[in-house]
């Protein structure tokens, strides 16, 4: 979707063949070509808490903010104007239009008020003290009138009163053949206060973040303050980045595949997806989010739950997915030992049978897609109402830590995702610190793509994280050596002021976990939440004050500010580490800022952690 020195549109303008006017493409493809790629182009996204829709909102660091109409009317159907109201013929006859100045006024003054209410927005000291940050104006675009036209259908007395020279660019005041400067100096005149102006990236963040609350990265509440919370303005903000919102508002109808790397905003992406089709989509039935894991979908569910929304939002784990479909059919197999294996083949049965329906869902939303089956697949993609047809499918290949063999070994379309051209790579990593994922990307690819062909080497993470403290690796003699630190390090952890919701203890498995490690959190007074089995992960909450305590590959798709991993090195197979290697990977990349690993005894794996660690931390 990003190319360079142009500038952003979000959405893309392919996306918005259904709905937008010729007028309007014009205007958006000349933003597009004619700014620079530091300004980002809003076109018709809803807007602030009142849901406002200008058909253009342009964000430049160095020109300021301009919000603008489009009008792709023409100068013959023009019958009458005064400062409040147009007459314009149309098919329906002569109706009484508003005004676009009046009208891209009020949004233009309505947001500048709105975000001045934010103190890091306003200007701190001179002549404009109390003032907005940045310069701002507002405008119309008249796709279909020249300059000329203009000035022999109105006096310069009313045009001042009804379409003011400076604030109108009609059809001939832009075209494609101008340069940026051109480009840049035409709308530059649509901004009445004009200053010279030092706008920060965070500034602009913040001014994103004002503007569009869906793009809000939403931080953790303690459950105990649920009830008395209220929204603030807080000092330091998260969003999603801008090709991040450009995809997430790009999609379209259809089947959608994001691959992306651990970190990228997938999930981000998803949630956002799901929240839009639940309010828009033009269907009765519910929308369907489905990952492998437990954990992620209990944290998902929290996330979709503190949304009012048209639609009902199923979220679920596939497992649990299956079950309540052969149980609503009656085909659900008798408890065994090979339960879950049963299960499944009773559900593809089942389905080839006709006797569960498809269709059942207006959209299907499918997170961890590498962990899923080809024959999972082919049936949830048959789950989306053929209406609709809309699919979103996201995975990571190095994330794949439930397949045996590399994740994704079959073709999209031989299970029925039908998206090509309609497939994005994310590649930058925001979730962690630079210094943790390169530890975490040096641990895992040095070591997978030494030992696969070619033709499916994984390609290494980019890092568009802040520069933080660099990963601690330890090793002890015993057990009771690792977890004495392990814990003496949360607890520090905790004392600089991080909540224990947003600590983690990660482990290659569940092995003296309960046994050992819990009496000893319990003794040093942690609050903790154990999440080993089905009902642990069933019952978590993400908002509860309590260090969550779990097995590496419970964590996948969660993210805490500070991760220990203990008990680094246990392996599976002293002879090919690829899939221990990888379940370090997923525990590597939860946390943001801090991260601990520790381990006891020397092994194939341990010898990889500590040569590896050595080499890029001389």
């Amino acid at each position: 979707i990003y190319r360079c020195n142009m500038a952003i549109i979000i959405p893309t303008v392919s996306s918005c063949s259904e709905k937008i006017t010729a007028g309007e493409k014009r205007l958006a493809r000349l933003l597009e070509r004619g700014l620079s790629d530091s300004c980002t182009c809003w076109y018709d996204t809803p807007m602030g808490k009142q849901h406002s829709h200008p058909d253009f909102v342009i964000l430049t660091p160095d020109k300021g903010i301009l919000f603008i109409e489009v009008k792709d009317w023409f100068i013959t159907k023009i019958k009458g104007a005064n400062k409040t109201y147009v007459q314009y013929e149309t098919k329906n006859g002569i109706e009484s239009l508003k005004n676009p100045i009046e009208q891209v006024r009020q949004y233009a003054f309505q947001t500048i008020n709105s975000l001045k209410t934010d103190p890091q927005l306003r200007q701190q000291e001179g002549q404009y003290q109390g003032s907005f940050v940045m310069p701002y104006g507002y405008g119309v675009y008249l796709s279909n009138i020249s300059r000329s036209q203009l000035e022999k259908a109105f006096s310069p007395t009313e045009l001042a009163d009804i379409l003011p020279t400076d604030k109108v660019i009609c059809k001939d005041e832009l075209n494609e053949f101008m340069s940026q400067e051109k480009v840049a100096a035409r709308l530059a005149l649509l901004a009445k206060y004009n200053f010279a102006h030092q706008t920060t990236p965070q500034q602009l963040d913040r001014i994103r973040w004002h503007l569009y609350p869906d793009i809000r990265i939403h931080k953790p509440i303690k459950q105990a303050d649920v009830k008395n919370f209220t929204l603030h303005t807080p000092s330091i903000i998260s969003i999603m980045d801008r090709q991040q919102e450009q995809l997430a508002r790009s999609m379209g109808s259809g089947h959608r595949v994001i691959h992306g790397v651990a970190g990228s905003g997938k999930t981000l992406i998803l949630l956002h997806r799901c929240l839009e089709l639940a309010n828009n989509i033009e269907n009765e039935k519910p929308v369907l989010v489905i990952c492998y894991n437990i954990t992620l979908a209990r944290k998902l569910k929290a996330l979709i739950e503190k949304h009012t929304l048209r639609l009902p939002v199923e979220v679920t784990h596939f497992h649990l997915w299956c079950h309540q479909q052969l149980q609503s059919y009656g085909r659900l197999p008798p408890k065994s030992k090979n339960f879950v294996e049963l299960m499944e083949n009773a559900l593809s049965i089942a389905f080839e049978d006709g006797i569960i329906q498809p269709e059942q869902y207006s959209a299907v939303l499918i997170d961890e897609g590498h962990d899923f089956n080809p024959e999972w697949l082919r049936i949830l993609t048959r789950m989306a109402d053929t209406k609709n047809n809309t699919l979103l499918f996201l995975y990571d290949d190095a994330q794949s830590i439930y397949q045996k063999k590399k994740a994704l070994d079959f073709t999209l379309s031989s299970v029925g995702i039908k998206a090509q051209g309609r497939t994005t790579i994310l590649n930058i990593n925001y979730r962690n610190t630079q210094q943790i994922l390169h530890f975490a990307s040096s641990i895992a690819f040095n070591y997978l793509n030494n030992h696969i062909e070619d033709a499916l080497k994984y390609q290494q993470p980019d890092s568009g994280g802040i520069a933080g403290s660099y990963p601690e690796l330890t090793c002890f003699d015993n057990q009771d050596e690792e977890i004495t630190h392990i814990l003496n390090w949360v607890i520090e952890q905790h004392q600089r002021g991080i909540p224990w919701f947003d600590i983690a203890i990660l482990c290659p498995s569940t092995y003296s976990i309960k046994d050992v490690l819990g009496p000893q959190l319990t003794a040093r007074n942690i609050p903790y939440q154990m999440i080993i089995t089905s009902a642990d992960k069933k019952n978590w909450s993400p908002q509860q004050e309590r260090l969550c305590v779990m097995p590496l590959p419970s964590s996948k798709g969660l993210e805490f500010q500070s991760v220990a991993v203990m008990d680094a090195a246990r392996s599976k197979n002293e002879e090919d580490l690829s899939n221990d290697i990888k379940r370090l990977y997923v525990g590597f990349t939860r946390a943001r800022y801090n991260l601990l690993i520790t381990m006891n005894g020397e092994n194939a794996l341990s010898e990889h952690l500590l040569t590896t660690y050595k080499q890029i931390t001389r």
